[in-house]
């Protein structure tokens, strides 16, 4: 519940930190305007950690940068287009911005920048009300044109404006909508909702990059579910990701299965919580989270309703690596995030082929190596991967995979199995086989390697006997 007594108080210690008094004495000095605005407000009035800081005034960019140099370390003015210094003040770095009110002329992707000239004007052109609040510095005052401290008492999500006009001038903020329902806690007002589903389709004017940095941040939220949600049923997934809202496959009374689009949803929150409990100290593993979503998005196109009512989903993890691989290209994702999300979900069932059975050391030798350096991330999806209600076959499968951590930790002592290679080099093999560079080579070279995990050190005398073996018998 917010009280306001303790976030005024928490404003009034923002205004003294030693970076606001610095620059608010500044741009004073030089006759002009300036306001701590948007996140860092509303998360003081929360009692929020806040960690970064964006100011915006009166001054034009060109003034912004004569007033912060004698009072920085460090300016830039990459954001200048857009009206946006940055600087590093008193040891922070900050962000300064022209009043604003920017739009999109509906065609191009890039929004078109107008300079404003109050503060007030410049808030109710922000993309939700408990964002559109600032605090004039020196002067400490609350500035709420548009209700904020009412929305944030309410935990609710509105545009400042009409929301088809707010959303009209910034499609993305659609997007930010789901992000803030994530990270606040906070309800979408159902007029701002309504306008979501009515306006989806004009999310086809932003770029993929903006996208996915949205998706970006969504995903690094403490509940990224609740946000999700919201995109799905507002149709505003089906635009970038539609693969999530195919998981809600129809389900008929002679073939029953999980509840796909639900199972991935609880999958991911499950992972999230594995990822805080065994890398307490990291920042959210973004690709470990796009795994988790994704890992079974390979089922509706390989369903198949068997005869008596069963249903097989037959190398969905093949088809979902596939399917995850181009629509995050399609997203402009770096190249390790997604190969380290396609492998995951290619890997994802390997476990559960071994979980009714006993693993031999070759199979957990193997399991290592097919992981590589995504071995943790695949721990914790596995295990967020059980999500039956059967208590039973939780435990049972869990206390499988405690023994699978528990022989590769000795394995991996026993071998070094992270970089484990054949007993012979290429330039041996060639030696004993009296062969040239040539793919008899790399052939001999896998079959040590399989030997190798088979078998475990044989000895390089074993080797070289079991080699030519295995190439008298190629005949």
């Amino acid at each position: 519940m917010l009280n306001m007594a303790e976030g005024i108080a928490r404003l009034g210690a923002l205004a003294e930190s030693p970076v606001v008094s610095t620059l608010a004495d500044a741009f004073a000095a030089a006759g002009h305007d300036l306001a701590i605005v948007g996140g860092p407000v509303r998360d003081a009035l929360l009692g929020r950690t806040t960690n970064d800081l964006d100011f915006t005034t009166d001054a034009l960019p060109d003034q912004i940068l004569r007033i912060v140099k004698p009072i920085s370390t460090a300016q830039w003015d990459i954001g200048r287009a857009f009206g946006t210094i940055g600087a590093k003040v008193a040891g922070e770095q900050v962000e300064i911005t022209t009043y604003r009110a920017d739009s999109y002329d509906g065609v191009t992707r890039k929004p078109t920048v107008e300079f404003g000239d109050t503060l007030e004007g410049d808030l109710a052109r922000r993309d939700f009300t408990v964002n559109s609040m600032a605090l004039r510095v020196p002067a400490r005052t609350l500035v709420d044109p548009t209700g904020g401290v009412e929305d944030l008492v309410a935990q609710r999500l509105r545009t400042p404006a009409d929301p088809s006009v707010s959303f009209g001038d910034d499609p993305l903020r659609m997007l930010r909508a789901a992000r803030f329902a994530s990270q606040l806690g906070f309800e979408v007002d159902p007029a701002t909702a309504d306008a979501m589903a009515e306006l989806r389709e004009t999310l086809s004017i932003v770029s993929p990059e903006r996208i996915q940095s949205e998706l970006v941040r969504l995903l690094q939220t403490d509940d990224p579910v609740r946000g999700i949600r919201l995109l799905v049923e507002t149709g505003l997934m089906d635009q970038f990701l539609p693969e999530i809202p195919a998981l809600q496959l129809e389900v008929d009374e002679h073939h029953h299965h999980k509840d796909v689009y639900e199972h991935s949803l609880t999958v991911l929150r499950q992972a999230i919580d594995l990822e805080k409990t065994r890398n307490p100290d990291t920042a959210p593993d973004v690709p470990l989270r796009l795994a988790a979503l994704l890992h079974d998005i390979g089922k509706p196109a390989t369903r198949r309703l068997e005869p008596g009512g069963g249903v097989t989903f037959y190398h969905h993890d093949i088809k979902g690596g596939r399917l995850a691989r181009k629509r995050l290209q399609a997203l402009r994702f770096d190249t390790d995030t997604i190969g380290v999300v396609t492998r995951l979900i290619e890997l994802h069932l390997r476990f559960f082929g071994y979980a009714e059975g006993t693993w031999t050391d070759s199979a957990v030798r193997r399991y290592v190596r097919d992981a590589g350096a995504e071995l943790e991330r695949l721990h914790i999806i596995t295990r967020a991967d059980v999500t039956t209600r059967n208590v039973k076959k939780a435990g049972r499968l869990s206390r499988a995979y405690d023994d699978i951590e528990r022989r590769i930790a000795e394995l991996s002592a026993q071998e070094e199995l992270a970089s484990m290679r054949p007993e012979l080099d290429g330039n041996r093999i060639q030696e004993v086989l009296g062969i040239a560079p040539g793919r008899e080579v790399g052939e001999a070279y896998r079959y040590l390697l399989d030997l190798r995990l088979d078998e475990g050190v044989v000895g390089q005398e074993e080797a070289e006997r079991r080699l030519l073996e295995w190439w008298a018998a190629r005949g």
